[in-house]
């Protein structure tokens, strides 16, 4: 305390010198044509509608820079030039000296956290706070330059009040603030940085990719606040029960939301199932369109799937790991369908055959390459059982479509050569009880 009293008296006695009068005047026109400078810069670019919600992160940057930075270069050069000026005509320029290395620090500030703030954006919150943040820094920094931070430390100290064994004082507050702070920035730096990987993924769904930002961001955060309370001297041993609280809540009421998340999490890593792709929820084997749907989305908690009727259907996580799905484009879009055709024995099969390759000549969606096939089956008891089997290779413009325009050419054709489609026919034959006897 009685050091900081004898600093202050002593720059109060330097006061009373009248080359430090003029330096100080020096100083002060330098920061003011600064100033000037830095309003007309900030005219112009308001003048060029320079934006940070629509101009690009480092043009902004850029600019922002000419607007507080170079205008402190510009008072750091005309201090430098009094200083060399004032020490041609031998005068003591000790507190032009100090000038220059407090505006030096101030530009040096200034542009880390400029840097800092267009590293994670123009639109983030930082930018709001960015000449606060840089001041506290540069203050901080002064003190310790003019010899003041220790007695303001010990003055800091000295209150508080006693917690146990530990003492709480307004010195240990703000360092546990300060630490928070610094870790918490540098875990928004990480989040952003990850978040603009995962931004460069275009096969992730948009509402996915913001689902796992968020949840990157509050997991870095929640480990950075832990983080800082341990740099800062917390006991951290007085959360253990909480967080075993926690954790058994966890397990026991929120295991099948927690499930569906790390499902959720496997999905994305295994990229088995994606949006765009075609899939089947019926568990059943080959072609059935039975629950079929195009996936929309891929969310924390459930994957939107919407059918053929326009209807949207959540589906969990843990029910695509679990259960058996068909996901008809996985490795490759290109699928089979299969249409049963029932002649008549009248009719000859190997015309009825060429019928049903011929249906699928004039058919857009069906491939040439596997080329349609016809086969027969087997014969039944009321006709010959024929299968006409082709190739599509966009599901995802619908399946029944396409087997209902072979279906209708078929149809054409069957009738266009005669051939005829039995239909099923049972015969009742109703025998007659012949007269009845009576006995006498």
């Amino acid at each position: 305390m009685s050091d900081a009293r004898s600093r202050l008296a002593e720059f109060a006695g330097a006061l009373a010198n009248p080359y430090v009068l003029v330096e100080l005047a020096l100083v002060a026109a330098s920061v003011g044509a600064a100033w000037a400078v830095a309003r007309a810069l900030a005219a112009r670019n308001a003048s060029r509608g320079i934006d940070p919600r629509v101009t690009p992160t480092w043009t902004y940057v850029a600019a922002r820079w000419l607007v507080v930075v170079a205008p402190v270069l510009l008072a750091l050069g005309l201090v430098a030039v009094a200083r060399a000026l004032l020490g041609v005509a031998r005068i003591d320029v000790a507190a032009l000296d100090g000038a220059i290395r407090l505006i030096g620090a101030y530009a040096a500030v200034r542009s880390g956290v400029l840097l800092y703030a267009g590293s994670i954006g123009n639109k983030s919150w930082i930018r709001q706070w960015e000449a606060r943040v840089a001041l506290a820094i540069w203050c901080a920094v002064a003190a310790q330059y003019l010899g003041l931070l220790a007695p303001l430390i010990d003055t800091l100290e000295s209150f508080g009040i006693a917690a146990g064994r530990s003492r709480i004082t307004v010195w240990s507050i703000l360092k546990l603030l300060f630490t928070l702070t610094l870790f918490v920035l540098v875990a928004a730096w990480i989040s952003r940085w990850f978040e603009r990987r995962l931004q460069g993924m275009g096969n992730l769904a948009p509402s996915t990719r913001i689902g796992i930002a968020k949840f990157v961001n509050a997991l870095v955060i929640g480990l950075s606040i832990l983080m800082g309370l341990n740099a800062a001297g917390v006991d951290l041993t007085a959360l253990t029960v909480l967080t075993g609280a926690i954790g058994l809540g966890l397990g026991f009421g929120l295991q099948s939301i927690a499930a569906n998340f790390v499902s959720g999490f496997v999905l994305l890593l295994d990229r088995s199932i994606k949006p765009g792709d075609v899939i089947s929820l019926s568990g059943q084997s080959g072609t059935s369109t039975e629950n079929f749907g195009w996936v929309q989305e891929l969310r924390g908690r459930y994957v939107v799937v919407r059918d053929r009727d326009g209807v949207e259907m959540l589906v969990p996580n843990q029910q695509l790991i679990s259960s058996a799905v068909i996901n008809w484009s996985y490795t490759d879009p290109r699928i089979r369908l299969k249409l049963p055709v029932r002649v008549s024995y009248q009719d000859d099969p190997e015309i009825a055959l060429r019928i049903l390759l011929e249906a699928c000549e004039h058919q857009t969606r069906v491939l040439r390459d596997p080329p349609p096939a016809s086969r027969l089956m087997h014969f039944g008891e009321s006709g010959i059982d024929l299968e006409l089997r082709f190739w599509i290779s966009d599901p995802q413009e619908g399946v029944n479509n396409v087997r209902s325009e072979v279906n209708r050419a078929i149809w054409r054709l069957f009738k266009q050569h005669g051939i005829t489609i039995p239909v099923a026919q049972r015969e009742i034959v109703v025998h007659g009880r012949g007269p009845t006897r009576h006995l006498d």
